[in-house]
């Protein structure tokens, strides 16, 4: 049995229990702080504590390139995504900065981007090769390829599980992983490119039409099913996808709570759980993104997002904007008053 299949670690019952009990006792009717109460719960049974807390914050940025650009699926060159590597590693990125406001730990890890990159601060260079394939012409990777991508995110948790991390985000940068994305989630989900393409970095109109048709034609070729996740992720995946799905099934077997970003994390996501169902507890959806395809995505969560504010930037951006709400919700399953500490009148 591969590592991926292993089952993934079981939430605490006793400790979900415990908070339960404690939000029924809290100074305030029950149930009217809503999701921040669920979510407390939820991360005292996930992190198997009576005090659960989300101060250690662990991000991951995976980069690769993809052969698909050269259909002309992206507004902006493949040169970008080297370059925003450039920018993780200055601190100029958008998830740069967020991660520096919440005190959260970043790196960066260079899974495939075209072009060799210098050594930079925060980014590990891991390069499977100089991009995926084509794969409207053929798989985008090899088997041994896709396997280096899966291990690379299984490690990456590892180490961030030995670094104290209390919660993982990951992210992704790569031009045209946008119709990666929408082809692995049109494979998975039966859906025609039509219905779910959107604009990635900015296709206008007639974009997204060629967008689709390129899609559509890769489908074509590929005679895609929703029963082989594995061979879906080779033959139309991305390194950094590839790398995430790694990751997610990882934390779930390690027991480490993830938040899960826009569209193509999430299509990450839903692959990792259709290779490794036991690990779904522990992906907690942290907001609904523009892109179109983004709602037929969630619906496999069964899960409503904390956050929907028209975000779409990728880079685990939306994620990390939801980190202060688990934090709110810690502090105010952790420091509330009970009705009996403070005095008060609890319901009859």
């Amino acid at each position: 049995m591969s590592w991926y299949h292993e089952p993934a670690a079981t939430p605490s019952e006793t400790h979900r229990r415990n908070a339960e009990q404690r939000q029924a006792q809290l100074t305030k009717p029950a149930g009217s702080m809503g999701q921040l109460e669920t979510l407390a719960v939820t991360l005292a049974s996930l992190q198997a504590s009576d005090q659960p807390c989300c101060d250690n914050v662990s991000i991951t940025i995976f980069a690769a390139d993809h052969g698909v650009a050269a259909e002309g699926v992206s507004a902006f060159p493949q040169a970008v995504t080297g370059q925003m590597v450039h920018n993780f590693s200055s601190g100029g990125a958008a998830i740069s900065v967020l991660a520096k406001s919440l005190g959260a730990q970043l790196g960066v890890i260079n899974v495939g981007t075209v072009d060799e990159l210098p050594e930079l601060e925060g980014v590990s260079d891991q390069r499977i090769a100089a991009g995926t394939a084509n794969f409207t012409q053929k798989a985008a990777m090899s088997s041994d390829q896709l396997q280096r991508a899966l291990s690379i995110g299984q490690k990456t948790l590892l180490n961030a599980q030995q670094n104290g991390a209390q919660l993982w985000i990951g992210g992704e940068m790569g031009i045209a992983n946008t119709t990666s994305a929408t082809a692995l989630a049109c494979a998975y989900l039966k859906k025609h490119a039509a219905e779910i393409v959107g604009p990635g970095t900015g296709l206008d109109n007639a974009g997204q039409i060629h967008k689709s048709s390129v899609i559509h034609r890769a489908l074509d070729v590929f005679n895609a099913t929703s029963q082989q996740p594995l061979k879906n992720l080779q033959y139309l995946g991305g390194f950094e996808i590839a790398a995430l799905t790694g990751a997610y099934i990882a934390a779930g077997q390690i027991g480490l709570p993830v938040l899960v970003d826009g569209f193509i994390c999430s299509v990450a996501a839903l692959y990792a759980m259709a290779i490794n169902p036991t690990i779904k507890p522990w992906l907690l959806v942290s907001h609904q993104s523009a892109e179109p395809g983004h709602r037929s995505v969630l619906d496999s969560f069964d899960q409503q997002p904390l956050l929907d504010l028209g975000l779409r930037l990728g880079e685990g951006s939306g994620a990390a904007a939801a980190v202060p709400l688990l934090r709110l919700a810690c502090d105010l399953h952790n420091q509330m008053a009970t009705f009996d500490s403070a005095g008060v009148d609890s319901k009859s």
